[in-house]
């Protein structure tokens, strides 16, 4: 179950959506029987226990509804108070939220009885102030805000609430976003403090849920035995996520010598040992490292060869010619060393994997060498201090990092001709002396594209 799935009037239901959630039963303040979701009526209950203590009662008038339900309460509406009513207020059938189960209509009881009809809510509209903005603290939302109209299609509505999660419900409360708003603009990058035992595609999915958003991908692969910064992006932050991939990143590794596996680090199966180790030369095979190379791909790595990932052909005993791709290693330097370990601590290039240079270190000391434990400490711009792990994502505190701030190119603020013609994705000339890439913003601080040198011109890269 979604529980920021968008439902309007260009979105309708899809089919299958109600085999992915839990209906309850319930009475609702009419004494009618009538059906919500599990978990948006479970945190309703509290929300309302929550109101009693304020003495305000709450009930709930109406959740989920078929399209058959829908359609006959398009039909009463638009006899009742005609077509233009509806539009501002009645959802066609197959467009209306409470066909998720997530949406509720409440009314709050006044003089000891709640409103008849929907109109009579605004004659007692300071209570129903009170209530939003408790709303966020048990996961709901007011779905259709004042001055809102022209985005989420409908005019306010006091009484109708949704089910998004405490999580989405703060976000949109903070922002003053609708969910149109925050489904389909929300984004940003956040850096994650991986820890270890979870791969990679683990933190995108975690994020992916919290958030409540599909389009979520991270910015370059952290094995399971690796922990520290791992950049994910979040919405249309996920277009840049080949130039941060790009930039060099900072580990620090552990390294113990003596043995090779077949994974070239600690978790693999130990396939070769050295007897004599001899590390009397080790700050200048350290130094001699600083260089570019072509370095081999470990067998167990995402790399495709002829169709298929090399670790494929690693757990099926193939044989297979492993690649060479050039890396640089522009610092390298030993942080401690004690009898048969050292750690290191070093600044690489895109696709330098770490295990493959303590293998290469190792060849070059004359004994076996493995990775023990691996940190990024930082990436493009980022390091560790500025990372949240997920629980502390979970819980609020992190930064929504703006791609400007994480890509280190030029800033240049331009007039509505310009933006113009970024918009439309023009050439532009290079009046800027920019020597990559460059990053265009309006004079309201929106993000318009990031352009490349292209001879004597700049060629949109991005838009956005």
């Amino acid at each position: 179950m979604t529980r920021t799935i968008l439902v309007n009037k260009d979105n309708p239901i899809k089919n299958n959506y109600l085999k992915k959630i839990e209906l309850v039963d319930v009475k609702n303040i009419y004494d009618e029987d009538i059906q919500v979701e599990k978990e948006a009526y479970d945190n309703f209950l509290k929300l309302q226990k929550f109101l009693n203590s304020i003495e305000l009662e709450i009930g709930i008038a109406s959740a989920y509804r078929s399209i058959e339900e829908q359609e006959k309460i398009q039909d009463y509406y638009m006899d009742k108070y005609g077509k233009e009513y509806c539009d501002e207020y009645v959802a066609p059938p197959s467009c209306s939220e409470h066909h998720t189960g997530l949406a509720i209509d409440f009314y709050i009881k006044v003089d000891g009885a709640y409103p008849s009809d929907d109109p009579k809510v605004y004659k007692d509209l300071e209570y129903y102030k009170t209530v939003e903005k408790y709303l966020k603290n048990y996961g709901f939302i007011l779905r259709y805000p004042e001055d809102k109209k022209s985005i989420t299609g409908y005019s306010y509505e006091p009484w109708h609430i949704r089910y998004v999660g405490k999580f989405v419900a703060s976000i949109i409360y903070e922002n003053n976003l609708t969910l149109e708003e925050y489904v389909n603009n929300f984004s940003g990058l956040i850096a994650v403090n991986k820890k270890k035992g979870m791969t990679s595609f683990d933190v995108v999915n975690e994020i992916s849920h919290l958030f409540g958003i599909k389009r979520v991908g991270h910015t370059g692969t952290l094995d399971p035995l690796a922990e520290g910064v791992l950049i994910v992006a979040i919405g249309k932050a996920t277009k840049v996520v080949e130039l941060v991939t790009s930039k060099n990143k900072e580990y620090i590794a552990d390294v113990l010598l003596g043995i090779r596996t077949d994974t070239r680090d600690i978790t693999g199966k130990v396939i070769d040992k050295s007897e004599d180790i001899d590390i009397s030369n080790l700050d200048e095979v350290i130094n001699s490292f600083k260089k570019t190379y072509m370095q081999e791909v470990p067998i167990y790595s995402a790399v495709k060869v002829k169709g298929k990932k090399l670790y494929e052909y690693a757990r099926n005993n193939e044989s297979v010619e492993l690649p060479k791709k050039e890396v640089t290693i522009e610092s390298l330097e030993i942080l401690d060393r004690k009898d048969n370990e050292f750690r290191i601590k070093t600044t690489v290039s895109k696709g330098t994997y770490i295990r493959s240079l303590i293998d290469d270190i190792g060849e070059e000391l004359g004994c076996h060498a493995t990775m023990k434990t691996l940190t990024r400490t930082s990436q493009a711009s980022i390091n560790i201090e500025e990372a949240s792990t997920l629980e502390e994502i979970e819980e609020g505190n992190y930064k929504l990092l703006s791609i400007e701030y994480v890509l280190d190119y030029p800033i240049q603020v331009v007039d509505k001709i310009l933006e113009k013609k970024i918009s439309n994705g023009q050439r532009v000339d290079n009046n800027y002396n920019v020597i990559d890439k460059i990053i265009f913003k309006n004079k309201k601080d929106k993000l318009l594209g990031i352009y490349e040198v292209d001879g004597n011109e700049l060629k949109v890269w991005k838009n956005f």
